[in-house]
């Protein structure tokens, strides 16, 4: 059997048996199959990978089977395997091994192991759908699938009400960008009469400047084709406007965020983009609003990092933020950019998740740093893998001597934008490097507050509840020892189990070495590349030559960003109250999040339920059941009042009744 059918559907067979076996087989059963699969799946990922980077692997579709055939309309199931596919594989594969490992001990006292480890499984074969698709429609199969998997694992604890709610919110905030990616789909098909993709690629640049007729006015094509399914990565991908479902979605156990956040879901709409770059390349207003949306995203989302204080939401904010990196890069035609820090981000996110989790553990599953504080000397392990993401998301670097893996990826889409010379690049040059600064500001925020200064642990009445009661939920791991010299009412953190910290181990390599070490094929190879996505050589060599500044500008910015929250909350740690304090307007708007949930809930909520009140109130019950089934009841009720009142009982009345209707009979007839 060739690799590539093993690395796409031994995920989903782990997945049924796992879901299908339950808790017939067992907890270990199902963790063990699903796991394997998943470490198999990664371990014949990464020869691929470097075959395309050494040169010895070329592009290449597989035929799976024929899927649909009706009048011009036809499409098979096929596995499309190039450079962007090989990166996609190891990037999924590689993280959804070492999230299943993982959550070997996470979620060890969970009662429904094989559901959870079987979602994972299924979501991990709904993106690798997504990124071997050879046609669109098989693209929206693997899209609409890490959908449906994303609410379930979202909502996995169902019994917590705020679960489920942001499960909904989830799906149906991506209907909503759906539904331009489905206008995108149908539209592509109509110009260029097939949903594969290479046919689609091929003749889109005979479509620049072609105009079409759309919502009663002449635009043109490709335009809108590209703006539709922009819309499409923008729910997918949260990026401004389409963004709230994202910070909800951490109400899902933190493995879920870290395979979401790092390597798959959201990765979906970069992906999508790069994919079809060429059509993209034919359509400068769509790049342009895809330019200035990422850009807006990162700087907007950064923003609202700097306030939160559950530490997932931070890091979920910080995924939103660097997805805007992804689309202006894409947006200014620096594709290969764009995917290095889809690629590098994979590693460091989801080790910052991962690590989260980790300090999650250890607090008793208290999330609010406000009740961390010298966590460093209890979780040494876990506090150095946090460095090493936190180095790698903040740039940490020498320009042409070493940096870690942000420092790479993050510095090559700030030259690009920069070196595009249009108003939008500025724009998103500017943007980058405030979010850039803001970045490394609620990064080492993050990082003071949970590994330095004092303990805080005694003003948490979660862990203080835990420690003196010790009954939990589901996941909840209940070690605590009650002899501490720390004053925290006889509670200590205690080191995640080795199946924790083991991934963690594996993904600061990641952290460290993932940009240092592959950056000159990502960014300068056009061999690597092998046509898989549009290459702008002459934007390539404008990168190499702006001005030292501009190489300068993210570094610097790290610095200050640094530097603030070195001053903020260890040096002098009573400056962010004073600046609550003064600017509590400015305070308070960024960390309700721009007031976007509330501005939605005032445009689309509430309008909503008064709608659907009216038509129960007045469609429903004041139309239908008046004239249905209660009309015809109340008319029911009357005639049977009205015949009841002849039913006398008296043979002689009975008689005349009979008599009278003859009479009326005889009479019609004669007359």
């Amino acid at each position: 059997m060739h690799p590539i059918l093993i690395i796409v559907f031994a995920p989903l067979v782990a997945a049924l048996i796992a879901g299908l076996g339950n808790r017939f087989i067992g907890n270990v059963a199902a963790k063990s199959v699903t796991t394997v699969g998943l470490f198999i799946a990664a371990g014949l990922s990464w020869p691929i990978f470097l075959g395309f980077l050494g040169g010895t692997e070329t592009a290449q579709v597989m035929p799976v089977l024929k899927w649909v055939q009706s009048g011009t309309l036809t499409f098979d199931w096929a596995l499309r395997v190039d450079t962007m596919t090989a990166i996609m594989l190891v990037v999924i594969n590689s993280v959804s091994a070492l999230v299943h490992l993982y959550s070997w001990g996470y979620m060890d006292e969970d009662p429904d192991q094989p559901r959870f480890f079987a979602y994972l499984s299924l979501f991990t074969f709904a993106m690798l759908m997504l990124v071997t698709a050879d046609n669109l429609v098989q693209m929206f199969f693997g899209w609409e699938g890490v959908g449906l998997a994303s609410y379930l694992l979202i909502g996995f604890w169902f019994k917590k009400p705020s679960a489920g709610a942001a499960a909904i919110k989830a799906f149906v905030v991506n209907r909503v960008g759906d539904l331009g990616f489905m206008l995108g789909i149908f539209g592509t098909y109509l110009v260029f009469q097939t949903t594969s993709i290479p046919a689609i690629l091929e003749a889109a640049p005979s479509m620049s400047g072609a105009t079409i007729t759309f919502v009663g006015m002449r635009l043109y094509t490709m335009d809108i084709l590209c703006i539709l399914l922009f819309i499409g990565a923008m729910g997918k991908s949260a990026q401004l406007g389409l963004h709230t479902w994202l910070p909800d979605a951490m109400e899902g156990p933190t493995p879920v965020s870290a395979l979401i956040h790092a390597a798959t879901m959201v990765t979906a709409g970069v992906f999508m983009v790069c994919r079809l770059s060429p059509m993209f390349e034919t359509a400068p207003t769509a790049l342009t609003i895809v330019t200035i949306v990422g850009a807006s995203t990162c700087f907007f989302a950064a923003t609202i990092g700097t306030t939160q204080w559950d530490i997932k939401r931070v890091i979920a904010y910080s995924t939103c933020s660097q997805l805007g990196y992804m689309f202006f890069a894409a947006g200014v035609g620096a594709y290969g950019a764009a995917m290095f820090h889809l690629f590098t981000h994979a590693f460091f996110k989801a080790l910052l998740f991962l690590g989260a989790g980790s300090v999650i553990h250890a607090m008793h599953h208290e999330q609010d740093m406000r009740y961390y504080g010298g966590l460093r000397k209890h979780i040494p392990l876990t506090f150095w893998a946090m460095m090493a993401g936190t180095l790698a998301i903040t740039g940490v670097g020498i320009l042409g001597v070493f940096g870690f893996a942000g420092f790479y990826s993050k510095d090559a889409i700030l030259e690009a934008a920069f070196a595009r010379h249009n108003g939008a690049g500025q724009f998103a040059f500017w943007a980058g490097a405030i979010a850039a600064l803001l970045t490394s500001f609620y990064s080492w925020r993050l990082m003071f507050l949970t590994f330095w200064g004092k303990p805080r642990w005694e003003q948490s009445e979660h862990i203080q509840h835990a420690v003196h009661d010790d009954h939990g939920h589901g996941h909840d791991d209940h070690h605590h020892t009650h002899a501490s010299g720390d004053g925290t009412a006889g509670y200590r953190p205690h080191e995640s189990p080795l199946s924790m910290l083991l991934p963690l181990g594996i993904l600061s390599v990641g952290a460290v070495m993932a940009g240092f070490v592959f950056h000159t094929q990502f960014i300068d190879g056009v061999a690597f590349w092998n046509g898989s996505i549009f290459y702008n050589e002459g934007l390539i060599h404008a990168i190499h030559g702006v001005p030292l500044w501009v190489k300068l500008t993210a570094t610097a910015v790290m610095l200050v960003g640094f530097a603030g929250a070195y001053l903020a909350y260890i040096a002098k740690p009573d400056i962010p109250t004073k600046f609550v304090s003064t600017f509590s307007a400015l305070h308070n708007f960024v960390y309700r999040k721009w007031y976007f949930d509330e501005l939605y809930d005032a445009i689309f909520v509430k309008p909503a339920f008064v709608l659907g009140r009216a038509f129960w109130k007045l469609g429903d019950i004041g139309t239908i059941d008046r004239f249905g089934p209660n009309g015809i009841a109340w008319m029911v009720e009357r005639s049977s009042v009205a015949a009841k009142s002849i039913q006398s009982g008296y043979v002689y009345t009975y008689a005349l009744i009979m008599l009278l209707g003859l009479v009326a009979a005889v009479t019609f007839v004669l007359l």
